[in-house]
């Protein structure tokens, strides 16, 4: 039965509050306390999920790309380089959200030891020191661990409570089967499903998932709760990898998620209800005897139209001015650049250009992480399309050029490394530089396009359709939209109404190969061809 207030899970990603090491950023966008305060207005309590480590399908899972400047780092485990790291976020992290626990008058009710450690299990000893590390700071709400069902009890630890992570119940005797998990690890406690996957995520290259019908989920959601159990729904709402926060997968081949994390989830990637949505709503009300509450009204989305992309400069034309190279003798993997404090690079491109003399067979190694172009003057642009997030790849997620690049059989040498990391600085100096000119009737990138969006009314929000371009990033009066690649399946790129304004509102796209003409904003938004999983 349904006899408690609803809840929600939140997520806090390290990599987004420390982006500099040192630098902790909990303002804005960011700030936690803000959102948290923001869930208990409105009647929610709170499951906290501090990480350090999140998965979430997000660039290394939450965790900062600089901890990988150091060679010998071994992330989630206790090694000294990554508790030193932890204890240092920790001690900013805590603070914030020690007085927001239910003892203290807050919503948070629970929080999480690390995610899902049991499917990594690299060091017998990392969660006892999470848990502590989380302890010694002042959290006294319950503590709890989350696994799928293989790792459930390689991921315990000692005084918390062992949550679950699935999407279907297994056939035969699914609440039979459901009881004994628990059975395995903890006996008479209360049961809960920390995550009951709605839906999946998708990977560039690969089709647009629908794992789950919305009749499915339903049976399953009722037989958790007619056991007793407590449960969450991964996801509620999924929302958008914005700018090059997504993660990637690495089993037999490397697959980065696109941009899109619709997930196929109870609400939208725009926040719009789902058939999932009105049939849980049911579900709901048949439980506690009486009809729910009107939901909120659905904002309508707008179809601007076409956009013409009447500008545009190349990449080598705007490196002069715009970039300050770095020259070194041997190619540097991004984290490693001297930039952004000694942080290194996290997201983006790094182009490296040297001088060849002659030709001949230009040979790799697997030294590029993760895709490179090259040039008639030898220039590899390389990006970093996404961190793996889950499994046993993480400590090898460094990108960029990790070692030689060799013409023949000789390494080459004596680099000059511009980073393009793209952020709002370099947009600002790019809008004002001199070079711009007219789109030529064809043109190969990499370069830079420019076109407006003229709004009359209130913006609303609106989904952008690249047709006949190649693979890029495109942003919005400022704004890193995020990815994408004709290959799909994700064919619209998500834009939110806050992001526009009333008037003159300005696109730049970054096209790597071939670019079109025009965008359209459409109303609708389009993630690709549906493949259906059973």
């Amino acid at each position: 039965m349904l006899t408690s207030p609803p809840f929600s899970c939140r997520y806090v990603p390290w990599n987004l509050h420390e982006q500099t090491r040192g630098k902790f950023d909990f303002s804005e966008n960011l700030d936690l306390e803000a959102f948290l305060s923001l869930a208990a207005k409105n009647g929610l309590w709170v499951i906290l999920r501090p990480g350090p480590y999140i998965c979430s399908e997000w660039d290394l899972g939450g965790l900062p790309s600089w901890l990988l400047q150091d060679p010998e780092m071994q992330l989630r485990t206790t090694y000294k380089g990554f508790t030193e790291a932890v204890d240092a976020y920790f001690d900013h992290l805590m603070p914030i959200v020690v007085p927001l626990q239910y003892k203290r008058g807050g919503p948070i009710i629970a929080v999480q030891v690390e995610n899902e450690y049991g499917s990594y299990a690299k060091d017998p000893n990392y969660m006892a020191y999470v848990k502590m590390a989380l302890l010694s700071r002042g959290i006294v709400e319950l503590l709890m661990t989350s696994d799928n069902k293989n790792g459930l009890s390689f991921g315990l630890v000692e005084g918390a409570l062992a949550t679950v992570n699935f999407q279907k119940l297994e056939p035969g005797t699914p609440l039979v089967h459901f009881n004994s998990v628990f059975v395995l690890v903890q006996r008479d406690q209360p049961k809960m499903v920390m995550e009951y996957w709605t839906g999946w995520f998708d990977n560039w290259g690969g089709p647009h998932y629908h794992c789950l019908s919305f009749t499915e989920m339903v049976n399953t959601v009722a037989s958790i709760l007619k056991l007793g159990a407590s449960i969450n729904l991964y996801m509620f709402h999924g929302g958008t990898n914005f700018g090059f926060m997504n993660g990637a997968l690495k089993t037999d081949e490397y697959k980065s998620d696109v941009t899109s994390y619709d997930y196929d989830a109870v609400l939208t990637e725009a926040g719009d209800y789902t058939s999932k949505f009105f049939k849980l709503r049911q579900l709901f009300s048949t439980i506690i005897g009486q009809p729910l509450p009107l939901p909120p009204m659905i904002e309508s989305k707008a179809s601007y139209g076409a956009i013409l992309l009447h500008q545009y400069i190349s990449l080598w034309d705007v490196l002069p001015s715009l970039v300050q190279p770095i020259k070194s003798e041997f190619p540097v993997n991004m984290e490693n650049l001297q930039l952004n404090d000694s942080s290194g690079q996290s997201y983006g491109y790094v182009l490296y250009e040297t001088v060849i003399f002659g030709g001949g067979h230009l040979h790799s190694r697997d030294h590029v992480r993760d895709r490179a172009q090259g040039f008639r003057q030898l220039r590899l642009l390389v990006e970093n399309r996404g961190r793996v997030n889950y499994g046993l790849a993480l400590n090898e997620q460094r990108k960029g050029l990790i070692g030689d690049i060799f013409l023949n059989k000789t390494p080459l040498r004596n680099f000059k490394i511009y980073s393009l990391e793209m952020k709002p600085d370099f947009l600002k100096s790019l809008r004002h530089t001199a070079g711009w000119s007219a789109v030529p009737d064809y043109f190969v990138g990499p370069a830079f396009f420019r076109g407006r969006l003229w709004i009359e009314h209130q913006p609303q929000d609106t989904f952008l359709k690249l047709q006949g371009w190649e693979k890029g990033v495109v942003f919005v009066n400022g704004h890193n939209l995020g990815r994408y690649w004709k290959i799909g399946p994700q064919e619209t790129l998500y834009l939110p109404g806050p992001w526009l304004w009333k008037g003159s509102n300005e696109i730049i796209i970054f096209e790597e190969r071939t670019a079109g003409r025009i965008i359209q904003s459409v109303d609708i938004p389009y993630l690709g061809r549906t493949q259906y999983v059973d």
